[in-house]
């Protein structure tokens, strides 16, 4: 079923402004994340269409239904929370199937249902324990199985996995993928970590101050971000950002510590503005101990060691930026190497507006 917000605006009180003119489209059977640092309004956004939150101005639809004025038990979703929100008297068939009782579903029926999702959710062995006989992973797999078995039409999920430590994180980031995938239902997603909204996004709305900054595909939001927030916001560690003028004579990109020769293309996306920023990601950047011609000296500021690579962070003149290396690279602190940049894959930035300058994106 397809969720779209149009010119949605949520206030507080009459100058807190948390959702500001938001227009989203997701189409039916799409996976959207919500994704942004926090009071930025993606939660606000996701209340607002469970009909926890009342708009201020501006439409709902879920299919072709407005839902602005209807009930939120009448709008077939079904959410899953940070704090799963398990009855702990209930035993974990019993959490399962509370939806389906509210809504006086069979007893046959009920039970089928049950036992068919926590079959698909791995929880079929522990139908006969409380909540507080399990882990944090399997009570956000009985959560889970609360909104799958009522069937609705959209799934809706506020950080369903923050609670989890990060190794249950990566592993039920797997799961939910391949459950969403399986149902095929649209769900929408709200969080502010950037690696969930990277793998299981179809595509991703980033947020910041109730304002909508892009909504994209997760590797043209990587690639090719919309302004410099995103830019940073998205990919750990950030791009990195170099401030300078456009000589369009010399054809000429000259920050405080580089200068780099501009193409035809690059020239175009320029156009006449001359105050740009550089913004190029770590992987982009190469690191060497051994001087080759072409490459700018740097002095080591920090290494850190991540296993398979190494984030090598460097002083570029009064700049600082990080490069990914190998996990073999070997630095001292304050000692002397000398980096390459490979420009012709960064990215521009008007350096007043943050805007970035015109690129195609990927396919």
């Amino acid at each position: 079923m397809s969720v779209k917000f149009e010119q949605v605006t949520k206030t507080f009180g009459t100058s807190a402004v948390v959702v500001d003119s938001l227009c989203l489209a997701c189409e039916d059977g799409e996976l959207v994340v919500l994704l942004g640092p926090s009071g930025c309004g993606k939660t606000t956004t996701l209340r607002m269409l469970a009909g926890l939150e009342d708009a201020t101005s501006g439409d709902i639809f879920i299919g072709d239904t407005r839902v602005n004025d209807i009930a939120t038990q009448h709008r077939d979703i079904a959410m899953v929370f940070q704090n799963y929100a398990l009855y702990p008297h209930m035993t974990i068939a019993q959490n399962i199937a509370y939806p389906l009782r509210v809504r006086k579903v069979e007893r046959s029926e009920i039970d089928k249902r049950v036992k068919q999702t926590a079959e698909m959710l791995g929880i079929a062995a522990l139908l006969a324990r409380r909540p507080r006989e399990l882990s944090g992973g399997e009570r956000q797999r009985v959560a889970l199985a609360r909104a799958v078995v009522r069937e609705p039409r959209v799934y809706l999920m506020d950080e369903p996995l923050s609670n989890l430590d990060a190794k249950l994180r990566v592993y039920m980031r797997g799961e939910l993928k391949r459950l969403q995938r399986e149902l095929g239902t649209t769900t929408i997603y709200v969080t502010h970590d950037q690696a969930e909204a990277m793998t299981l996004a179809h595509r991703v709305a980033v947020m910041r101050a109730g304002k909508l900054q892009q909504f994209d595909t997760p590797m043209n939001i990587y690639n090719h971000p919309a302004n410099r927030f995103v830019a940073e916001f998205v990919g750990s560690p950030s791009m990195n950002f170099i401030e300078g003028r456009v000589d369009h004579g010399a054809r000429r990109f000259a920050g405080e510590a580089l200068s780099l020769e501009l193409d035809d293309s690059q020239l175009e996306r320029l156009g006449a503005h001359e105050r740009v920023t550089l913004g190029i990601r770590p992987e982009h950047i190469e690191v060497s101990t051994g001087e080759s011609p072409g490459w700018l000296p740097a002095v080591v500021h920090v290494t850190e060691l991540m296993g398979n690579e190494t984030f090598v962070f460097v002083r570029l003149g009064a700049e600082k930026i990080v490069a990914r290396a190998g996990a073999d690279f070997r630095a001292d602190i304050d000692s002397r190497v000398f980096v390459k940049i490979d420009a012709p894959r960064g990215e521009f930035f008007d350096t007043a507006s943050g805007d970035a300058l015109s690129r195609t994106k990927d396919d």
